[in-house]
């Protein structure tokens, strides 16, 4: 019987932190199903497949990782692919709160899957999707915390949403 567990996040965009996360975790488990939520409740950047997308191009090498779009409940998506655990990344102690505080519920939803939190590795930990988008607009470096495809992603995006000057508020999702 395969270990299956997935790793879930928006990945707007994905970056280093993620893809360390994701990696550690294929060390541990058979395979990890890297799970791109598909209508989080924040404004995007980029929207389902373009960040399904990229996380694909992230992980194309990594042969027990792979990528999928999913709606709905975690805990339903980790029993859809059959997954044992759902996996976590930590980076500072509020990070904790919330993630304690999730897993509980899940365990109430699916007593069988497990939460594993990991922990970020120190190369890592003040890498966060939306600080690299603000650096992304605001035209710093970005270079260490994302792979170069990522980083031109983003010039293209911000290009972009500045040549049709549009505001920095991004993509909504539906619930916004």
């Amino acid at each position: 019987m395969l270990r299956i567990a997935v790793y879930p996040a928006s990945l707007d965009p994905i970056h280093n932190g993620h893809i360390d996360i994701a990696r550690r975790t294929a060390r541990i488990f058979d395979e990890v199903v890297v799970g791109v939520y598909d209508m989080p409740k924040k404004r995007l950047l980029f929207d389902a497949d373009e960040r399904v997308a990229l996380a694909a191009e992230a992980f194309k090498d990594d042969t027990n990782i792979r990528v999928a779009p999913y709606s709905g409940l975690t805990v339903n998506f980790a029993k859809e692919v059959g997954a044992m655990a759902i996996v976590r990344g930590l980076r500072v102690f509020s990070d904790f709160e919330l993630e304690f505080r999730m897993g509980l519920a899940n365990r109430k939803l699916a007593p069988h899957i497990e939460t594993v939190a990991v922990m970020a590795d120190e190369r890592h930990i003040h890498i966060s999707s939306s600080t690299i988008r603000e650096i992304a607009e605001l035209g710093g470096d970005i270079t260490s915390m994302v792979p170069p495809f990522v980083a031109d992603a983003l010039v293209t995006r911000f290009a972009e949403l500045h040549r049709t000057k549009t505001s920095p508020g991004y993509m909504t999702s539906i619930r916004d």
